[in-house]
């Protein structure tokens, strides 16, 4: 150690009791290999301190106070006048603590990294792997539940669901012919289409009453139902209301009023997420049902829709007919009861 080797040759003089019952002596202290020698005034060995062994006992004061660790009866005292010698023990003893593991240390060390990685966990795997499970377990009928919860909030917005009596067995007819469990149609609040958790699509009155085609309303279906297979909408409700949702719901089996009032009104002013072309016509190949009348219906030119005239997968096939010309006209009348 470089600062053991310039202090070798210090010397000082202090007084050293070896034992509280005993008188203190006269000493003559200097710093040896890695210790802490003791003589007499006729220079004979005294005692011999290990370097890293010597403790202060009263740090910051003079005269400065020294003992072996683990034995304060033993002392040695350094007066005012040796300040050099003070600096040099502090300076040695401050260099071999230094030196020494810190188990202490190490442990804090080690539990603040446990932490971070906990924390890590946490905000990076934890609200995702809450989510998975959440959608792994959560039966059907728990999501048609929620669906019916939410569309009873968007009620409140649009004003009641159309639901004339005639009407209904042909809506139930084309949830049927387009793969999806129920449809409500309501005279205001959703844009055009929209697909809540549970097999449950929402149609906008005019999407309804407003096209002579029923492939028209049915490319709306079919395009909700493309929606799905890219973002199941229970999860995107919960990746909306954060992890306490999904703890509520694995739990409980349900989710708060107030969380789903938030998504409610998230849903009905956000965008719409955009969908895949191939997809979607895989949608209407799957069904049999002509994609242009809904290609025309989103862009009367075709010039945006392009894709889906062109590659439309009922052109030149005979596809089997959504309803027949007769329920659509019942259909379109379904606001009116």
């Amino acid at each position: 150690m470089t600062a053991l080797k310039k202090y070798q040759r210090l010397e000082a003089t202090g007084l050293w009791r070896p034992a509280p019952d005993e008188q203190r002596r006269e000493v003559v202290v200097s710093i040896g290999d890695a210790t802490l020698v003791i003589t007499d005034t006729k220079d004979r060995a005294l005692a011999h301190w290990s370097l890293a062994a010597v403790e202060r006992q009263n740090p910051g004061t003079r005269p400065a106070i020294y003992s072996p660790d683990g034995d304060p009866d033993e002392t040695l005292e350094l007066g005012e006048d040796e300040d050099e010698m003070i600096r040099a023990i502090e300076k040695l003893r401050g260099a071999i603590s230094r030196a020494r593991p810190h188990p202490g240390r190490l442990r804090l060390v080690s539990v603040l990294l446990s932490c971070l990685a906990v924390s890590a966990v946490a905000v990076f795997w934890l609200p995702g792997a809450m989510l998975r499970h959440t959608l792994s377990v959560v039966p059907e009928i728990t999501r048609q539940d929620i669906g019916e919860d939410l569309l009873e909030r968007i009620i409140r917005v649009s004003g009641p669901a159309c639901a004339a009596p005639s009407a209904r067995p042909v809506l139930a007819r084309l949830a049927t012919r387009t793969g999806v469990r129920r449809l409500a149609v309501l005279p205001a609040g959703v844009r055009d289409s929209l697909a809540l958790p549970g097999g449950l699509v929402v149609l906008n009155r005019a999407i309804i009453e407003d096209f002579e085609d029923p492939d028209v309303a049915a490319g709306y279906i079919m395009a909700e139902r493309a929606r799905i297979s890219q973002i199941n909408p229970l999860a995107d409700l919960l990746e909306n209301s954060g992890v306490r949702a999904s703890f509520r719901l694995i739990t409980t089996g349900t989710l708060a009023p107030e969380t789903l009032d938030a998504y409610a009104e998230h849903v009905l002013v956000s965008a719409r997420p955009e969908i895949g072309t191939d997809v979607l016509l895989d949608m209407f190949d799957a069904a049999q049902i002509r994609a242009t009348p809904y290609a025309y219906a989103l862009d009367i030119t075709g010039e945006t829709t392009l894709d889906l005239i062109e590659a439309d997968p009922m052109a030149g096939r005979a596809a089997p007919p959504v309803l027949s010309d007769r329920n659509w006209l019942v259909l379109q009348s379904i606001c009116e009861g």
